[in-house]
């Protein structure tokens, strides 16, 4: 589906134009077209491919989706590809913003993602200034748009983890916290994957050799490969500290775990004195001692009890029982 056709002159927006006539407004000097697609299918998007030329290998990565993220080079004309990710009840939503960049073009194809880019037009054409340089500035604005939605999911992220970290050391929600830590790490994997070969295929659009397109916007690429910087620090801390929390966890269980085997060695140690006991006094013996004594049962009976008190009050002391 089209969402938006535009053609843009000297860095202002002139009118919304038909596909047929992208090639008219590409002619001119310093004039481009600006695309919008989101999940299209495969006529439509074929349809593009041939007014902007696109190579195959490219369309068919921007139709499938779920691509990793990358940055290549066909000719003089660019293809990047993005992850999208928010958060939604607790789950990590991705979708897919691949972007088709060249001369006189910018074609973004959105797929799987609810989240437009309307707010990313507006900006371009509130900074006409910066729209002059055409289609670098809005391959710049678009991959900037995504990775500044990444940080609003690191935030969750981190308070998710907060929230967990509170809960720790509650007695009985260990298993609980267990469960919750290897979920957010399982999302904050899927973070990681989004933005670290964002970063490593962003280094590419600055310094050095850069593509043609991207010469007179270095200095913006640097700022996203910045942002993608400070992003994966930020998961390298979340993802030790959960790390740690899971060992603290499982610290907490084998405490656990140790302090019910405590008490039921307490227990076992008094009860063998009573039976120990009360085994001497039942062996069946024609000859035993103190058998005729009247005062021998109640003596039994008081020897056991003081003998289990003074183990009760020892294992009680030393934090056992």
């Amino acid at each position: 589906m089209i969402v938006n056709c535009v053609a843009y002159e000297e860095g202002r927006r002139l009118c919304n134009i038909d596909r047929g006539e992208i090639g008219d407004y590409r002619s001119r000097s310093n004039c481009f077209v600006w695309v919008a697609l989101h999940d299209p299918d495969a006529e439509e998007l074929s349809t593009f491919q041939d007014i902007f030329e696109l190579h195959e290998l490219a369309v068919e990565d921007a139709l499938v989706g779920e691509q990793r993220p990358k940055v290549e080079e066909y000719g003089d004309a660019l293809f990047v590809v993005t992850q999208v990710i928010s958060v939604s009840q607790g789950e990590v939503q991705h979708g897919q913003l691949a972007i088709f960049a060249g001369p006189g073009y910018v074609l973004s194809v959105r797929q799987h993602s609810g989240r437009g880019f309307a707010d990313v037009r507006a900006r371009c054409e509130r900074e006409p200034e910066l729209l002059k340089q055409g289609p670098a500035f809005v391959l710049y604005a678009l991959m900037d748009v995504v990775v500044d939605r990444y940080f609003p999911v690191l935030e969750e992220l981190e308070a998710e983890l907060e929230s967990i970290e509170d809960q720790i050391f509650v007695r009985g929600s260990a298993r609980a916290s267990l469960e919750r830590l290897y979920q957010l790490k399982r999302r904050t994997m899927c973070v990681k994957h989004a933005v670290t070969p964002l970063a490593e295929a962003s280094s590419h659009l600055f310094g050095g050799r850069v593509p043609a397109l991207c010469y007179e916007t270095q200095d913006y690429f640097r700022d996203v490969y910045d942002h993608l910087h400070r992003i994966e620090a930020a998961i390298d801390t979340i993802r030790e500290t959960i790390i740690t929390a899971i060992q603290v966890n499982l610290s907490m269980v084998a405490i656990d775990e140790s302090e019910v085997h405590k008490r039921l060695a307490s227990w076992a140690a008094i009860f063998a004195v009573a039976t120990i006991l009360a085994g001497i006094w039942g062996m069946n013996f024609t000859h035993m001692p103190e058998l005729d004594w009247r005062l021998g049962y109640p003596l039994a009976l008081g020897m056991m009890v003081l003998c289990c008190g003074a183990l009760y009050r020892r294992f009680s002391r030393t934090g056992w029982l």
